[in-house]
C-alpha cells in the first residue's frame, strides 16, 4: 500500500505552508503529494486566510522546489478550466517535474465557491456532460501524434486543427476519476482513467463502487486490473491519548468520529486501519492532512505506520 499526502490549501494555507508539507512528505518517503482544486474554504472553524490558491500555479512551484515526490490534484473542477489551457498547463508542470504529476478530475460540486468568483455552475447533468468531454480532450491531445492535428466536436467544446502541444513527459500522464455514481462515474473511469479513487466512505461502499467500476471495464473489455484503485481518509495519530485529543482538537474534530471514519489512534491502530482498507483492494491511501503546521505528525507517521503498511 502507498501513502499520499492530501492537503486543503483553501482551509488557510500560503504557499509556503504547501512547500514545507511537500518536502517534508518527500524527505519521509511519501509516495505523493497532493492539493484540492477549491477557490473557498468550507467550514467554520478556520478563517480562510490568506486566501485560495490556483492548484497548477501551487503545483509548478513545487515541481521546481522538489526531486522525487508525484504531485497532483485530488481532483480538478470541470467547471474552472477550459480543457484545452489545463491539457497545456498539465502537461507543462509534468516537463518542470520531471514526468512527476497526476491529474484528477470531477464534476465540480461546491456552488458557493462559483457564486463568490463569478464561475458558472450548471446544473448536474451538465456538469457531467463537460466533464466527459473534458477527459476526451485532455487525453485526445496528449495522445496525439506528433505532427498530426486534434479535433473534437462536442455539445460544450469544438476544437479544431488543434497542434495538440505541449507534450508531457510522461506517456500518458496519470489521470484519476472518482465519486459515487452508480453510472456516469464507473463508465468515465473505465474508459478514461489509470485510477478510481472513492473518498471519504465507508469500506463498505468502497467495495460496492470498485465492483461498478470493475463491471464498467469489463463491457468495454478493459481489464479491471490496469486500474489502481485509492481512497482517502483525514488522518490524526498521536502517540498517546492525549496527542490524538490534541490533534483532533486543532483541526475541529471528534476523537471518536475520527476512529469510527478515518485513520486516528495509536499508530498501531492505524496500522490495522490501513491494513483492513488494504483489505478491500485499496492500493492508495490519500491520508488528508488538515493542520500543516504540525510537520510532526507527518514523522510520526512515516516513523510509525508506514513501514508496516
Amino acid at each position: 500500500m502507498k501513502l499520499r499526502i492530501f492537503t486543503e490549501p483553501q482551509q488557510g494555507a500560503g504557499y509556503r505552508d504547501l512547500l514545507a508539507v511537500a518536502q517534508r512528505a518527500e524527505a519521509l518517503g511519501f509516495d505523493a503529494f497532493f492539493r484540492s482544486d477549491h477557490y473557498q474554504k468550507m467550514g467554520g472553524h478556520v478563517s480562510g486566510l490568506p486566501g485560495p490558491s490556483d492548484a497548477w500555479i501551487t503545483l509548478a512551484g513545487l515541481a521546481r522546489e522538489t526531486s522525487t515526490i508525484r504531485l497532483g490534484t485530488l481532483v480538478n473542477s470541470a467547471t474552472f478550466r477550459n480543457p484545452g489551457v489545463l491539457a497545456i498547463s498539465v502537461a507543462n508542470v509534468d516537463e518542470m517535474s520531471g514526468g512527476r504529476v497526476e491529474l484528477g478530475l470531477g464534476a465540480g460540486w461546491y456552488l458557493d465557491e462559483h457564486r463568490s468568483y463569478g464561475i458558472p455552475f450548471p446544473s448536474l447533468g451538465e456538469r457531467f456532460e463537460r466533464l466527459e468531454e473534458q477527459l476526451a480532450i485532455v487525453t485526445g491531445l496528449w495522445a496525439t501524434p506528433h505532427g498530426s492535428t486534434f479535433d473534437h466536436e462536442g455539445k460544450h467544446y469544438r476544437l479544431t486543427g488543434s497542434p495538440a502541444l505541449p507534450k508531457p513527459v510522461q506517456s500518458p500522464v496519470p489521470v484519476i476519476v472518482g465519486g459515487g455514481g452508480p453510472k456516469k462515474t464507473p463508465a468515465l473511469a473505465a474508459r478514461y482513467a489509470s485510477e478510481f479513487n472513492m473518498p471519504f466512505q465507508s469500506r463498505e461502499r468502497f467495495v460496492e463502487q470498485c465492483g461498478r467500476v470493475r463491471a464498467a471495464c469489463e463491457s468495454i473489455g478493459r481489464d479491471p486490473g490496469t486500474l489502481e484503485y485509492s481512497t482517502a481518509l483525514v488522518v490524526c495519530v498521536g502517540s498517546n491519548e492525549a496527542e490524538i485529543a490534541r490533534r483532533a482538537a486543532s483541526i475541529g474534530r471528534e476523537v471518536a468520529e475520527l476512529r469510527q471514519n478515518g485513520v486516528c489512534g495509536t499508530p498501531g491502530e492505524a496500522v490495522e486501519r490501513l491494513r483492513d482498507w488494504s483489505e478491500t483492494g485499496a492500493g492508495r491511501i490519500y491520508l488528508q492532512v488538515l493542520d500543516l503546521a504540525d510537520l510532526d505528525h507527518l514523522d510520526l507517521v512515516a516513523t510509525e505506520v508506514m513501514p508496516h503498511v
